[in-house]
């Protein structure tokens, strides 16, 4: 069932330790069929060389496993939330990469500096509460996930001009029109991340980029005017 889903996300899931995201099994990437309305998540727990495109586990959008012999990432819960509440998203990777964390322990969005921030997301990446002792002990992954998703509409945030978070105290969701680019996002939030902690030991008082450059640069790579890369 879903073979091609499942390769894909175990490629997916391969780019995390290759792009330096996790350490140990410190990340999960997931994709979705929605005609069947079916996930594809990495198996909880599996070292990276050990996984083989056969251990992806299958999930419906109720929750149910219906393929697979090991458990699914920790985190299905959170996946399964966004999926359900943001039909945009075609996949989704939760990584704990060291400078992304940093905005999510400090409780900071990632603020957008500069060009290559703009070039990805519309904007800061939001940095989502704390939960309640009461939610985590209720059902931690779950109201993680919806954390996010109320976020994201009570401040009327797009999930595809802003493809990411970080949750307090935890930290970076992301994700893609599909598992690759998913990761890819992952990979420009750290590196983002990584620049604008630079950028503040240069001068503490560095502000955002100029909404005009936000404006040009996504601009130019997003929507019906793009004209960034070939045709």
């Amino acid at each position: 069932m879903l073979e091609e889903l499942k390769r894909q996300v175990y490629e997916a899931n391969m780019l995390l330790p290759e792009y330096h995201l996790v350490t140990f099994t410190w990340g999960n990437v997931s994709g979705i069929d929605r005609e069947q309305g079916l996930f594809v998540i990495k198996p909880s727990g599996v070292e990276y060389e050990r996984l083989r495109p056969e251990d992806m586990v299958v999930l419906d959008l109720t929750g149910r496993q219906v393929e697979g012999v090991l458990r699914p990432s920790s985190d299905t819960k959170t996946h399964l939330e966004l999926y359900r509440a943001f039909p945009e998203l075609g996949g989704i990777v939760h990584t704990h990469s060291p400078h992304a964390v940093a905005f999510a322990q400090a409780g900071e969005d990632i603020p957008c500096m500069g060009t290559t921030h703009c070039d990805y997301f519309y904007g800061d990446i939001p940095c989502v509460r704390h939960l309640t002792e009461e939610e985590i002990a209720e059902d931690y992954e779950r109201n993680t996930g919806l954390g996010i998703v109320e976020h994201f509409r009570r401040n009327a945030i797009s999930p595809v001009y802003v493809p990411g978070c970080v949750c307090r105290s935890h930290g970076p969701f992301a994700w893609g029109t599909d598992c690759f680019q998913a990761v890819h996002n992952a990979a420009v939030m750290e590196e983002v991340a990584r620049m604008d902690i630079y950028t503040r030991l240069v001068n503490p008082n560095a502000g955002n980029a100029p909404k005009h450059y936000l404006e040009k640069h996504f601009s130019r790579k997003h929507g019906p005017n793009a004209y960034y890369g070939q045709r």
